[in-house]
Formats: C-alpha cells, sequence, structure tokens
C-alpha cells in the first residue's frame, strides 16, 4: 500500500475515507435497526432527485468552497487555520452592514464594494494571527480559536449596540438587503424550482480558478508553499519568512470571509445573532482536507458535503433516520484522512531513520521541490 506514488496516494485517500466512512454510517444504521440503503437513498434522492434539491446542495456547497480554499492556503504555508469560522463571521456581518447602510446605491457599486468589504474585513481577521506568528512566534491555532470567540462576541455587540436601529428588525435580527445589495438571481432560483442558490456560485467558480492560478502560476503561490517546505531554507534563498507568512493568512482570511459574504448576501439576505461558531468554517475545514487542498478536490469534496447536508435532512423526514448519522458519516470520513496522514507520517519517519545519512534539504533542494509540486 505504502509503495503507491503520492499521486496515486492523493487520489485514492479520500476515495477510501468516504467508502469508509459510509461504511460506519451503515453499520450504525444495522446496529439500530435502520435500513441503510433506505437511508442513503432517501439522501440522494433529496439532495439530487430534483431540482430545488440540486440548487440546494449546490447553495450549500459555495461558502464551503470559499473557506476551503482559505484553509488550504494557509495550509500550504505550513499553517493551521482554525480561525476560519470567526473570519467568515467578520465578512458576513461587514458585507450586511454596508448593503443596509446604502440600499439605494446602484448594484454595480453596491454589490463589488460589499464583497471587497467582506474580504477585506475577514483578511484582516486572520492578518492578526499573522503577525502575531511572523513576529512573536505564536501557535496559530491557539490565536485563531480565541480570535473566533472574540468576533463571535463582537459581532452581537455591535449588531445589537451599535448598528443603528433602523437596520435592524429586532435586536437579534438585522433587516434584509435590497435588490441592490443581493446576490440573488430570479432567474437562477427559478431554474432551481425556487431554491436559495444565487450568483454565489459563480464567484466560487472564479475563486477556485483564481486559487489554482495563484498556487500553480505566480511568484507568492510559489513562495508560500517553499516557505511550508522549509521555512529556514526559504529564508537562505532570499525568500521573506514574515511576508509570506502574513501574505498567506491574509489571503486566507480573505477567501474565507467571502464565504460568510455569500451566506449573508445569497443564503440569509441579512444577519443574525449566532449563537456558536459558523459551521461553513469548520465544515470547509474538513472540506479542504478530503480534497487534498487542490482546486479540484475541494470542489469535488465540497459537493459530497453538501449532499451529506441536504440529503440528511431527507434522510431524517423521508426514511425516519437521525440526522446526527450524517455527522457520524462526516466525522468518520475525516477520521480516515487523518488516520492516513498520521500513517503516512510515521512511515516517513521510520524511513529517516533508517537512513541516518539523509540531512535537512538545503535551499536549492527545497526550492527545487517547490518548483517540482509547480509544475
Amino acid at each position: 500500500m505504502f509503495n503507491l506514488s503520492e499521486k496515486n496516494k492523493k487520489f485514492l485517500v479520500p476515495i477510501v475515507s468516504v467508502v469508509a466512512g459510509f461504511l460506519v454510517g451503515a453499520i450504525i444504521m444495522l446496529v439500530w435497526s435502520y435500513n441503510p440503503i433506505q437511508a442513503y437513498g432517501s439522501m440522494f434522492s433529496s439532495a439530487l432527485g430534483n431540482m430545488n434539491g440540486i440548487g440546494e446542495t449546490i447553495r450549500e456547497a459555495t461558502p464551503l468552497i470559499f473557506t476551503a480554499i482559505g484553509f488550504a492556503i494557509a495550509s500550504s504555508a505550513g499553517f493551521f487555520n482554525i480561525g476560519l469560522p470567526g473570519q467568515a463571521q467578520a465578512g458576513w456581518i461587514t458585507a450586511i452592514w454596508i448593503a443596509l447602510a446604502n440600499p439605494n446605491l446602484p448594484k454595480y457599486i453596491l454589490l463589488p464594494v460589499c464583497i471587497i468589504a467582506g474580504a477585506l474585513a475577514g483578511a484582516i481577521v486572520s492578518g492578526i494571527a499573522g503577525v502575531l506568528r511572523a513576529y512573536f512566534g505564536t501557535n496559530e491555532v491557539i490565536t485563531t480559536i480565541m480570535i473566533n470567540y472574540i468576533v463571535l462576541y463582537l459581532c452581537q455587540y455591535l449588531m445589537q449596540q451599535i448598528m443603528s436601529p433602523k437596520l435592524r428588525v429586532d435586536m437579534d435580527a438585522t433587516k434584509t438587503v435590497s435588490a441592490n445589495g443581493s446576490l440573488h438571481l430570479d432567474w437562477l432560483a427559478n431554474f432551481f424550482g425556487q431554491s436559495r442558490i444565487n450568483a454565489g456560485i459563480f464567484l466560487a467558480f472564479i475563486a477556485l480558478l483564481g486559487f489554482w492560478w495563484l498556487m500553480r502560476k505566480t511568484t507568492t503561490g510559489f513562495e508560500i508553499k517553499a516557505v511550508g517546505l522549509n521555512q529556514f531554507a526559504s529564508q537562505y534563498a532570499g525568500m521573506s519568512a514574515k511576508k509570506n507568512i502574513i501574505v498567506s493568512m491574509l489571503l486566507s482570511g480573505a477567501f474565507a470571509g467571502l464565504g460568510g459574504v455569500v451566506q449573508g448576501l445569497g443564503t440569509y439576505q441579512n444577519y443574525f445573532t449566532q449563537t456558536a461558531s459558523l459551521d461553513i468554517g469548520w465544515d470547509g475545514l474538513s472540506v479542504a482536507l478530503l480534497g487534498g487542498g487542490s482546486a479540484l478536490g475541494i470542489l469535488i469534496a465540497a459537493l459530497l458535503f453538501s449532499i451529506l447536508k441536504i440529503g440528511g435532512l431527507g434522510m431524517q423526514t423521508i426514511a425516519g433516520i437521525p440526522y446526527e448519522i450524517v455527522s457520524i458519516v462526516i466525522a468518520a470520513i475525516i477520521f480516515f484522512i487523518a488516520i492516513n496522514y498520521v500513517v503516512g507520517l510515521l512511515f516517513s519517519r521510520k524511513a529517516a531513520v533508517k537512513t541516518p545519512t539523509d540531512h535537512h534539504p538545503t535551499s536549492t533542494q527545497a526550492v527545487t521541490l517547490g518548483k517540482e509540486e509547480q509544475l
């Protein structure tokens, strides 16, 4: 098994993990006397059996694509950005606030401003952790987790105490944005059976292409990956580790912020009090891991997660099976991916111990390795 090439492993591991996750879910259903064939049948028919279901599945996948790209960029630089929920929430409230405060601006002005502002809000939140890591060596996992809670309650305070009452319905929800600030498209929603699918899906495809181009065709993407491979060798080769740490976190947060923008201007058309960190942040992290950090992988993984989420509701109503089974399937998929990562890491360390003549890559080797990945 471990003689497979890295390319084949990256392709096979997600497939095996998904199959294993579904098998775990089926076993649990059998233990509790549920019919897994009926359950999964109702899941896929609900998510893909009609135009409304397909539209909702695509709509559910849209913000996950953005947050997954955000995680993938940080991961390429060697960082574990746990702050995706907070960054997405910052983008959400920022975009909604601007849209509500300027309802009469032309759509071709208001909508781009809201989108850019939401991305900047996410970038700022993520950039804080990036600066702390670059200049003080602070662990980004700890700082981003803490910032998630700061953003969660700060957004609640801003909406309830700072936002003008004219923009709110009550203390827990804002008014609906005007058509000029909305991502809703009548023709698209009508085509997909009056679902909540919106123009965010087109932005998501642009984001996927931009992500691929950034990481494969630009100097910035090359340097981000080089720093992730070996920070010290990259510095020796003339790259600024601090700059690339901050840049990677800013880009990561910007994409996560766009995920929140799509949720606000596309799915819900308003902002409301959040009692916990946004699911699209955590799910986006899982999508990035399942997709292997590639643009195509992220797209496929986001659609799979959306089928599980949307189809899970149908599984509950049609087959009478608890929705929590879906969470178990998702957790099992990520579990099997993590196992493969840990096993691979252990085997690589074992190989290193057996060959004591191995040494750390030089700057030239690290850069060459990064260039091979780029091609």
